[in-house]
């Protein structure tokens, strides 16, 4: 936080899980330290866009809702991701467009409608207290967020922010990025080094039969339940775990691991899901269905440079 940060927000209710989060945490895995950033890297990204930030910049990422805010000053404003029937002075707000507020207005946060996660950015972007280079809050290991120890928000925090160099004009998504995140989502999954272990059986069904992502889901990962995976491995050395990973324990049930994942695991992977990919998982509700698709590391790396040239 630096000595020039102004009071942006203060939390009148607090929510079962609101973050700060900027793009990450990189470079530390290899003291057992995760990365964090959003779950949603899609709409985190569009947010600060909208809000004419540059790319890395913390904005908050509220999952479930229950969060309300008043502003501090006037301000300038971004709402993307979910719908979680937000309110602005108690009228449905604009969301995937610029939002102008003044001082002593209201944000409401309600419940999932469309979605999962909601991302809120303000023009100069959030500031915390840097951990390891990062503001990205992680919980489960008290890093991060606006306090420096991983703390989700809690009523009468203060939320602190960078004045904006400029004010953004009227900004709007276009809709093709807007999505309706109530569609059964297909993911594209690379191939992993394991997937040759599997079952022909079970290399057809998962990539022919619908999933549906169950109640354990968290920031951590996502279990997908459907047909049992067959896997001629019955233990390996545990290695390197990257974002998106899809896990197979013993179960037979796939584990997509998300931002909040451990560094190291031991259990057999199918494969990886695109950065997209898992950005679309993380906004499934508990009983939400998904399909995989096999896709090459080619086309993955097209996919992901298309989607980060729009941000420079």
């Amino acid at each position: 936080m630096n000595e020039n940060s102004l009071t942006g927000f203060r939390v009148t209710r607090a929510g079962p899980l609101a973050l700060l989060q900027d793009a990450g945490r990189f470079g530390v895995r290899q003291l057992g330290v995760t990365q964090g950033g959003p779950a949603d890297l899609h709409a985190w990204a569009w947010a600060n866009r909208l809000a004419g930030n540059p790319w890395g910049t913390a904005a908050l990422e509220i999952t479930f809702g229950g969060l309300e805010l008043v502003a501090e000053r006037d301000l300038t404003i971004a709402l993307t991701g979910a719908n979680l029937g937000i309110s602005h002075n108690q009228q449905p707000a604009p969301r995937w467009r610029t939002l102008a507020i003044n001082a002593g207005d209201t944000l409401r946060f309600g419940t999932p409608e469309n979605g999962l996660r909601a991302y809120l950015a303000v023009a100069g972007g959030f500031c915390g207290e840097p951990v390891l280079s990062s503001v990205a809050c992680v919980p489960r290991e008290q890093l991060g967020g606006f306090d420096g120890q991983g703390n989700s928000l809690r009523e009468g925090d203060r939320l602190t922010m960078n004045q904006a160099s400029a004010t953004p004009t009227d900004q709007v998504a276009p809709e093709s990025e807007q999505p309706d995140y109530r569609q059964t989502n297909t993911l594209d999954l690379i191939p992993g080094a394991q997937v040759a272990a599997f079952s022909g059986r079970s290399l057809f069904d998962a990539f022919n039969t619908g999933w549906q992502v169950d109640q354990r889901a968290d920031r951590m990962g996502v279990r997908l339940t459907g047909p049992r995976l067959q896997c001629s491995i019955s233990s390996m050395v545990s290695e390197g775990i990257s974002l998106g990973a899809v896990q197979v324990p013993p179960d037979g049930q796939p584990i997509a691991l998300l931002n909040d994942r451990q560094t190291i695991g031991g259990y057999p992977r199918l494969g990886n899901l695109t950065p997209l990919a898992a950005s679309r998982l993380a906004q499934c509700l508990p009983g939400q269905r998904v399909r995989l698709r096999a896709v090459g590391s080619d086309y993955a790396l097209r996919q992901q440079r298309r989607f980060m040239q729009v941000f420079g």
